[in-house]
């Protein structure tokens, strides 16, 4: 604004108003001083100003200049970052700078070393300042800074003074990073203040001897300072490198490195340190972004380089060369910048040079694809390397490429470089496409579909949930933005019966309409809306939130959804509040919040048209209806959640619900969140709240609305209680109604008092919204009932474990005071916190002396071990011997524990976590706020307070929980510029590690115990930033300890300090708080580790084993399959060995010391142990195999690794094999094949089995290896083919080792598609003759290789019809290895699983007479196998023999015998169930008691009854009822795939009876239930129990006996039970059945046996419910909330029985209204009358009911 105030107006202002505005707007800049772009705003302001008068503003900016630096004190934060803000952000203030520099320089001189002396400085933020400072003087005054450095006579000792404190900083004395890189920066702009060339050229030289220890003297121009590294690492080099890149002068960095040479800085002097930074371990990252900006400065300067020398961009192909290392794979993506790099430079070479051929960049290509498909550089380099090549020349030498994308985008780190490298391909596919003809859009998409739609198709359509959502979208959005009109092709390859191909449609659509903004509903040729439909009501989660996010997103947020979209809303979420996945949960409310915005803006733009166009006349056109139904459906979505918060409805509805409702409060309202920067209401949401409220809608926030949230507080779960809490707090008015306060008070004290923690959890948040929304004094009422518990607790523990333990109150403390937003010091004086301190320090101490068993008034009095378990429950128990003496008689022991002891125990160890966890948030917020609150000698008392329940509390729950509290407590002290406060959290360590040094009789350090996680906490505080030597110290200090060797005397009974020492380290290396930082030591703990393994002692060896367990997960990451063996996610060797390099001359001398030991004489018998064997071979099998080792470094791992493979000890030589397919390189695979194949011995010579099976091991693993890669030759294997065909001995009896016989099959079953016909066929009469021909003997191993060969057999479909077709005469061993392959979920061929099932059913009586239970059951689950394909069950099959019907009934008659007597476990009644079904569907014809017993095979069977059954009279729709009434149960079930199942059911039976061909479309469960009802009512409304069925689901309403129980008084227990979250909600389905029956009660009139019906049911129950609804009036007369109301409205009994008794009640009144037999003994009027004011009185008192029992109640219809 004053901007636009012209200059002429500004001078015609009085020279004091000028003089005032020009100081305002100083104060402003100094106030903002460390926000760049807000000084910069007001600095233009200055400019206008200055226009008018600029010495006015020239003389105010002088005198606030000034003030920093003529006074007398030493410069502050304060002071460096308004000195910044004048040389950065002011124009004016550089021009008073310029004038007074020599004065702030000399100020600044004084303060550099002042910094370095102090840990705590320069490690800070006043350091890093103070570099800036250096940094923008030499950038900003370059004139004035000059004479100082390159003139004798003029030589500046403030500048010398600065130079030898940045030099300082860059070689390590201060450890900040971003400090350090600065710092080079700012040593690289004051060489830029050289006069001339050779000056700077030298000043860089004497910089990079400095860096190199060349020299120790450092000479820029006139200035000489020392420059000792004392921190050994590439951040310096990295930082003068990087700051002489960035600012660096292009003329100096061209200087020769020597006088007359032509080895320029640039190249010679600059990229030998980066290389070199590069190749380090740490650090990389910035290496490879270093070496980026060399390559750039190169390419800026490479028309001087040219003419100057022979320099060619080849140099530096070293560092990129695929493979070489692990350095670039795990840095890829910062080394991809570095390689485009160079691939531009060497285009300008060629250029340059005339060389046309370009060789490098295929050369390249060829090694990048001979890279691992699991390696990250493959994508990388081949995305840098595609525009250079032609997309065909890549996918023709690269065919699996398409293939291997797919399966990046399954693994999580491999996805963006994937994503990326297929963008890459299509982008450069067009440009191709394009540069060569003229096509329309429709054609390239026809171009690219030929290339990559199956490909998308595949990872749109896979089974893989992670494929999936990286193919939508990555794969989808590029392909959309490349080529728009994809979508064609892609659409018409998807087969829409498939639910993948659903899900792959909506995900098109979706990303189509996201991508291009194009309206889906408008696509020709498709029938979106109908397939949406289809979408929507899918049994697959994923496919309804595709359809979903479809629906709800669109590209303008103000493009208005449709009537139709409204409605299909409207629908689709009643129908999935319950869903049980939290992540569906999630994405609906973002699909919902994104569709309410849409309606939201829409509405809005409406209204701003209309006060445009017409003011307030109105809205003409169609505006108003879209208008109204857009708040229409903001309203009746705001209804919709109060109804489903009742208690009664599952914890899925309700959290469902409570999403939805805080998506229409955030979207739909105009309450402004402070303390969020998005997601903030438009300026005039106002204008549409209002017009939506004068039309009697949007009233969010009415007085029922409170109590149903203030309701769910109770809730038995805390997610629904914190969101209940938040939305209140946050949305609803701040005060609220005087009765509601008092009774929620009530309420509140009532359960800060419950033993239960859950209870009193309760308590806590609802003390928490009564803290904000009613006008009481919380914290003094919390302070005083807290020291009123420990005074009870003092004097009688026993009766406050009861009524008045500690826990509730603490925790409603802390979300009282330190969860509010608001300042801690406005309501808390420092002798309150005094006060408070020293209450919780005697609460600690008392219920340490209650477990302790004795009363002490400090911890000194307390030992120094905490009690063991056992003493803790002898205290406990003398504790209530002592409280209940005179009351107990003798009493038998019982060894579970007593309620009192449990009490007393919970009370206890919660009350300490509590206390814990308060403390340490409370000195958090105290220090965040003002330092002046708590003294150093108060926060010594808190950390004794955290030692003493750390150390002397064994209670996990209480050390965990109080770890909570001390990690904030240690990260405040430690990250406080004090360092008196610093010291506190390093003393506690010293401590922690000497009691853990020193002997103690009893442990304080096991895995249960605090000690270790003291030293956890303080270690996770330390900052992130630093070099952690809090961290380094404590390690080398346990490693020591560690090491210590054992006394001579030690006992095995009683604890060791070493152990104590690795059990420490175990708990430091699995803390997430620490992260990746202790992985620096992680070499040395695993050389530890593995040492300690060979420890005499027992305890020792299981530490380091689990501390050896513990790093392994950490090095490699956690396993997402659980799988052994498959390091699919893992790291490779090199890389491995990379970032622990100390650990591989261990690990080899481990491994060959182990094979040494093996090459004895072979008759000589000996096993000498190697306990590090076994580890270390399981962690390098964990390695990611495949990854070529070009300089050898892994090659002396495997002679050991193939001479460990005659190890005697089996799991060795399995591991063995895996380590070695690890560690040996792909280009070697080939060779160690037929090296190893050619030492099969023949059938006639002596062989070592052990050796012989370690071999076989190895062969098959490498064999798997090569033949996983996709372009493996088969001509290569044909020499190891050749010598395993020649080798089949090994599976005959003449081998007579089973393990031998069976990793022989292994191999073959490995090379089965490559091996001969005729040795196949004799193979299998081999083993046909072995298997049906085996003895009964014992014999280790016989039973593995029997199984395994005929898994060998019936892999072959041919084979395995042949094998079955002589089940009948095989042994019964056979015939159960027979079965128990078929249960193992094999593929067999539609022609194979006839014969199968065919044996089996002929077989099967004779099964189900077998003694053997086990057999029984195989076979059973392998019928069920059989016959059961793609989750649904197929009746019948083809099969080649057919078993007879009276067998088929004897059969039956055997299985429901077996279920009718329970004579087996669940599971196996399961098969038992199943076998019945599908033998009732081989039956032509059903008897009527055999539909009836097919009742419990519902899922089975009953699609061919229901069928059967309706086409058949009236008198069998009984049958068809009970199926039907049964299928509603199952769609209750607790159990999701029951549920899904009889989903699957409904899904068949409606496909069936519709007639459809294709695949069964599976609906959601809850679209489900309203089609059986249909189905009920269509098919049986004339059926005699048609109506029980119905009523079956409605609740008994029953209110008296429900008042009565809620009026008894019942004492507080720790056993109550809690409520049951279950799928099955009464009221719910109350709700589905009402309809119905009205439905029901409007054919009375078309039968006489139905009117007769209804009309005994009229009079049996219209008297009882009409008492029932009377009830209401007794049960709440007064308007004002009371806490009897209150405990009502939570409890889930009242809430169903009044949806049970309005349900039945609305019945009866459409039985009444319908009927025209004035026989009903029940006046209508008067029922209708009581159902309306029992709506109104609920309603009012915070019941809300569904729209249909609410318009039955007002009579009127239902919207």
């Amino acid at each position: 604004m004053l901007r636009k105030v012209s200059l002429a107006e500004l001078a015609s202002l009085e020279a004091g108003h000028l003089q005032r505005l020009v100081r305002l707007l100083l104060s402003l800049q100094l106030q903002m001083a460390n926000i760049s772009t807000a000084c910069r705003k007001v600095d233009q302001l200055l400019q206008h100003l200055a226009a008018v008068d600029h010495q006015l503003v020239y003389r105010e900016t002088e005198v606030c200049m000034h003030s920093i630096s003529q006074h007398d004190q030493t410069l502050c934060l304060e002071d460096l970052q308004r000195a910044c803000m004048f040389l950065e952000d002011s124009s004016v203030g550089r021009e008073v700078w310029r004038e007074s520099h020599l004065a702030f320089m000399t100020k600044v001189s004084e303060l550099l070393p002042r910094i370095l002396e102090q840990e705590s400085l320069r490690d800070g933020l006043l350091c890093y300042t103070a570099v800036k400072v250096c940094l923008q003087i030499f950038q900003m005054l370059p004139c004035e800074v000059r004479p100082g450095v390159w003139h004798i006579e003029t030589k500046s000792p403030t500048v010398q003074t600065a130079l030898q404190f940045l030099v300082n900083i860059i070689l390590g004395q201060c450890q900040n990073r971003d400090t350090r890189l600065l710092a080079g920066t700012a040593v690289s702009m004051l060489i830029n203040t050289s006069p001339n060339t050779a000056a700077g050229g030298a000043a860089v030289r004497s910089l990079l001897q400095v860096l190199s220890s060349e020299s120790s003297l450092l000479r820029v121009g006139v200035l000489q300072v020392k420059g000792v590294c004392t921190h050994k690492d590439q951040v310096g080099v990295l930082a003068i490198m990087r700051g002489l890149l960035t600012c660096g002068r292009s003329d100096i960095l061209l200087m020769p490195q020597e006088d007359h040479s032509n080895r320029l800085l640039l190249l010679d002097g600059l990229f030998a340190p980066v290389i070199t930074a590069c190749e380090a371990k740490l650090d990389s990252h910035f290496a490879f972004e270093v070496l980026t900006l060399w390559m750039k400065k190169v390419k800026e300067c490479s028309a001087d380089i040219w003419k100057r020398t022979d320099w060619h961009s080849k140099q530096c192909l070293s560092v990129f060369q695929p493979g070489g290392s692990g350095k670039v794979e795990c840095v890829s993506e910062h080394a991809r910048s570095s390689f485009t790099q160079l691939l531009e430079l060497y285009q300008m070479d060629c250029e340059q040079f005339a060389d046309t051929k370009m060789p490098l960049y295929a050369d390249l290509l060829h090694q990048v694809i001979t890279l691992p498909w699991e390696t990250k550089a493959r994508y990388l380099h081949l995305s840098a390397l595609l525009p250079y090549l032609h997309t065909d020349t890549v996918l023709n030498l690269y065919p699996q490429c398409r293939s291997h994308i797919l399966k990046c985008l399954s693994t999580n780190h491999l996805s963006p470089c994937a994503s990326e490298l297929y963008k890459s391909l299509i982008q450069q596919q067009r440009k191709e496409l394009c540069r060569g003809a003229s096509f329309t859009e429709q054609q390239l998409a026809n171009q690219w579909s030929t290339r990559w739609q199956h490909v998308l198709l595949e990872g749109l359509t896979s089974d893989l949930s992670l494929l999936q959502s990286n193919s939508s979208t990555h794969l989808l959005s590029s392909t959309f933005q490349v080529f728009p009109f994809a979508v064609e092709p892609l659409l018409l390859s998807l087969d829409l019966s498939n639910p993948g191909h659903l899900r792959a449609w909506a995900c098109i659509m979706s990303s189509c309409r996201a991508t291009t903004g194009a309206s889906p509903w408008t696509l020709p040729g498709h029938s979106t809306l109908q397939t949406l439909q289809l979408a929507l009501g899918s049994a697959d989660d994923k496919v309804r939130l595709a359809a979903l996010n479809l629906l709800c997103w669109s590209p303008k947020t103000r493009e208005s959804p449709t009537i139709q979209e409204m409605s299909i809303m409207r629908r689709f979420i009643p129908e999935n509040l319950n869903c049980e996945s939290s992540p569906f949960r999630q994405h609906f409310q973002i699909g919902v919040r994104k569709f309410l915005a849409r309606v939201r803006d829409s509405c809005l733009a409406l209204i701003r048209a209309q006060k445009s166009q017409k003011g307030d006349a109105g809205i003409c056109g169609s505006a108003p209806e879209v208008l109204n139904h857009g708040i229409g459906f903001v309203d009746w979505l705001s209804e919709l959640p109060y109804i489903y918060l009742a208690p009664g409805h599952s914890y899925q509805r309700k959290k469902t619900c409570l999403l939805l409702l805080s998506a229409v409060l955030e979207t739909c309202t105009d309450t402004w969140s402070p303390d969020r920067r998005k997601g903030q209401p438009p300026v005039n949401m106002g204008s549409l709240v209002k017009y939506a409220q004068l039309n009697g809608q949007w009233n969010f926030f009415d007085r029922a609305k409170h109590l149903v949230l203030v309701s769910c507080l109770e809730d038995s779960t805390n997610e629904i209680r914190e969101l209940s809490a938040e939305l209140l707090l946050r949305f609803f008015p701040p005060r609220f109604p005087e009765d509601v306060a008092a009774a929620l008070l009530c309420r509140t004290e009532e359960l800060l008092c419950s033993p239960r923690v859950q209870q009193a959890q309760m308590g806590a948040v609802m003390m928490k919204v009564l803290f904000h929304k009613w006008d009481y004094s919380s914290l003094r009422f919390l302070v005083t009932e807290l020291e009123e518990h420990y005074l009870t607790a003092r004097g009688n523990m026993m009766l406050a474990a009861r009524t008045k333990p500690i826990h509730g109150v603490l925790s409603a403390l802390q979300r009282c005071v330190l969860d509010s937003s608001s300042s801690l010091c406005g309501f808390v004086s420092r002798p309150q916190l005094t006060h408070l301190l020293a209450l919780l320090e005697n609460i600690s101490l008392l219920l340490l002396g209650v477990l302790h068993g004795e009363q002490v008034s400090s911890a000194d009095e307390m030992g120094d071990a905490p009690p063991s378990f056992c003493d803790m429950g002898n205290a406990i128990s003398s504790l209530i011997a002592r409280s209940s003496e005179g009351h107990r008689g003798d009493e038998e022991e019982c060894v579970l524990l007593s309620e009192e002891h449990s009490l007393v125990l919970t009370c206890c160890w919660v009350s300490l976590k509590e206390t814990g966890i308060f403390l340490g948030s409370l000195v958090e917020k105290v220090l965040a706020e003002s330092k002046d609150l708590l003294t150093k000698e108060e926060l010594i008392k808190a950390s004794d307070i955290f030692k003493n329940i750390l150390l002397k509390c064994r209670h996990w729950g209480a050390v965990e929980g109080c770890c909570v509290g001390f990690t904030k407590f240690c990260g405040s002290l430690l990250s406080s510029s004090d360092p008196d406060l610093k010291e506190i959290p390093a003393h506690m360590l010293r401590q922690g590690l000497q009691v853990l040094k020193s002997q103690s009789s009893t442990s304080v350090t096991r895995r249960a115990a605090g000690l270790p996680m003291l030293i956890l906490c303080v270690l996770s505080a330390e900052e992130n930033s630093k070099a952690r030597p809090l961290l380094a110290h404590s390690i080398q200090t346990l490693l020591e300890t560690a090491k210590t060797p054992l006394p001579e005397n030690w006992d095995q009974t009683l604890d060791l300090s070493q152990v104590c020492a690795v059990h420490t380290l175990q708990a430091l290396i699995r803390g997430s708080g620490l992260g990746v930082a202790v992985l620096q030591f992680a070499a040395s703990v695993a050389i530890l580790s593995l040492t300690l393994l060979s420890s005499p002692c027992w305890a020792m060896r299981n530490a380091a084993l689990q501390l050896y367990s513990s790093l392994c997960s950490r090095m490699l990451g956690q396993r997402h399959s659980s799988k052994e063996g498959d390091a699919k996610h893992g790291m490779s060797p090199p890389a491995f060995f990379f970032h622990y390099a100390e650990l591989r001359p261990f690990v080899l001398a481990q491994l060959r010391g182990a094979a040494q030991d093996l090459q004895g004489p072979t008759h000589e018998a000996r096993l000498r142990l190697q306990p590090a064997l076994f580890p270390i071979l399981t962690l390098l099998a964990q390695l990611q195999p495949g990854v070529q080792d070009p300089t050898g470094s892994l090659a002396d791992f495997l002679q050991p690794l193939l001479q460990l493979s005659s190890s005697p000890i089996y799991n060795v030589r399995v591991m063995s094999s895996k380590a070695l397919v690890a560690m040996a390189p792909p280009s070697e695979y080939v060779n160690i094949l037929i090296q190893m194949s050619a030492q099969l011995p023949p059938e006639q010579a002596p062989c070592r089995h052990n050796l012989l099976h370690g071999q076989l091991l190895q062969i098959k693993a490498l064999t798997d290896r090569v033949l996983c890669t996709e372009n493996a030759p088969s001509d290569v294997l044909c020499p190891v083919l050749e010598k395993v065909e020649a080798s089949i001995w090994l599976a005959g009896e003449a081998q007579y080792c089973p393990l031998v016989r069976v990793a022989y099959l292994d191999i073959v079953s490995s090379l089965r598609e490559f091996c001969s016909e005729s040795y196949l066929s004799q193979l299998h009469d081999l083993l046909t003759h072995m298997i049906c021909a085996a003895k009964r003997e014992l014999q280790v191993g016989l039973a593995c290789f029997h199984q395994r060969a005929v898994q060998f057999l019936c892999e072959d479909q041919q084979w395995a019809c042949d094998i079955f077709t002589n089940f009948s005469a095989a042994s019964p061993e056979l015939k159960l290895l027979l079965v128990t392959w078929l249960t193992n979920g094999q593929a067999l061929s539609q022609n194979t699983k006839g014969v199968v099932s065919g044996v089996l059913l002929c077989n099967l009586r004779e099964a189900l007479m077998s003694n053997s239970a086990t057999y029984r059951k195989t076979y059973l689950a392998a019928l069920a196998a059989v016959t059961t394909s793609a989750g649904l069950v197929s009746p019948q099959h083809p099969s080649a023999s057919h078993p007879s019907k009276s067998d088929l009934h004897h059969c039956l008659d055997l299985l429901f015998g077996d279920l009718d007597q329970h004579r087996a476990g669940p599971e196996l009644l399961s098969l038992t169930q199943h076998a019945a079904s599908f033998l009732l569907a081989q039956l032509s014809r059903l008897t009527e008691v055999l539909r009836m017993a097919c009742a419990d095979a519902l899922c089975v069977a009953a699609v061919n009854i229901v069928n059967h059954v309706m086409e058949e009279s009236d008198g069998e729709r009984s049958v068809l009822i009970r199926l039907l009434s049964c299928s509603l149960r199952l769609l209750q079930d607790q159990s999701q795939p029951v549920r899904t199942r009889a989903s699957g059911f409904i899904s068949l039976l409606l496909h069936i009876r519709g007639q459809k061909q294709g695949s069964v479309y599976l609906m959601q469960v809850n679209q489900a239930v309203p089609l059986v009802l249909d189905l009920l009512l269509e098919e049986c409304w004339n059926t005699p129990g048609a109506l029980e069925a119905l009523l079956l689901h409605v609740p008994l309403p029953d209110l008296d006996a429900l008042l009565k129980k809620a009026a008894e008084a019942a004492s507080a227990s720790l056993y109550e039970r809690d409520d049951v979250n279950v799928f099955a909600e009464p009221a719910v389905m109350s709700l589905h059945i009402l309809p119905h029956l009205l439905r029901l009660a409007g054919k009375q009139s078309l039968s006489p046996e139905l009117s007769v019906t209804l009309k005994v049911w009229a009079e049996e129950n219209a008297g009882r419910l009409l008492h029932n609804l009377t009830l209401f009036h007794k049960l709440h007369a007064d308007e004002a909330v009371t806490p009897a109301w209150l405990s009502l409205l939570i409890d889930p009994c009242f809430h169903i029985t009044v949806t049970g008794l309005l349900t039945r009640s609305v019945f009866l009144l459409g039985l009444l209204q319908t009927s025209e037999d004035p026989l009903y003994t029940c006046d209508t009027s008067a029922l209708q009358s009581r159902i309306q004011d029992a709506y109104s009185l609920l309603r009012k008192s915070g019941l809300h009911l569904p729209a249909l029992l609410t318009a039955a109640a007002i009579g009127r219809e239902p919207a």
